[in-house]
């Protein structure tokens, strides 16, 4: 039996689609080819800074916070934080010194985080690394064509269907 080079494009190991159906599956390997790349640049730029103490999914976190304070169930419910070993994460950041933590008054189960100075200084990079290549982005065109407000428009329809088709299934 042949094997397949694991480099074979995917598109070839399935039988024909229809092109709307081909369009929309690499329109979601773009999608998650992009998550890794975000990732991925988060990583270089704490690299570049000296920093290794953070993961890219964490300082993503951090920067998502901003100014809440929020319980680890919000975070996910808010799409504040889109991975998974979310305690795991909160508990590291906390020991870093990057959250801050409290039980809540009226739940004392459930515990609420918040941004300390260092992990404001940690949003704030991620910000500045955002502007950045925005403005980039902006400069040569990228953002234009088509404009990104309809992208981001398209997107949250997808993310309104998707949501609906998890909620059918409950």
């Amino acid at each position: 039996m042949p094997q397949t080079s694991p480099l074979r494009p995917v598109a070839t190991l399935r039988p024909a689609l229809p092109a709307r159906i081909e369009t929309y599956l690499e329109s979601l390997q773009i999608l998650e080819r992009l998550h890794r790349l975000l990732l991925d640049l988060v990583k270089d730029e704490f690299e570049r800074l000296g920093r290794s103490d953070l993961t890219p999914v964490q300082a993503l976190l951090i920067y998502n916070l901003d100014t809440s304070e929020v319980t680890a169930g919000e975070l996910r419910s808010r799409g504040m934080y889109q991975g998974s070993n979310v305690s795991y994460n909160l508990k590291k950041l906390v020991e870093l010194g990057y959250l801050s933590h409290e039980r809540c008054e009226m739940d004392r189960r459930s515990v609420k985080v918040r941004l300390t100075a260092d992990g404001q200084q940690v949003r704030d990079r991620v910000a500045e690394l955002f502007s950045r290549h925005a403005e980039g982005l902006g400069e040569s065109g990228v953002l234009d064509d088509p404009a990104i407000e309809l992208v981001n428009l398209q997107w949250r329809r997808i993310e309104r269907y998707w949501l609906e088709q998890i909620r059918y299934i409950y």
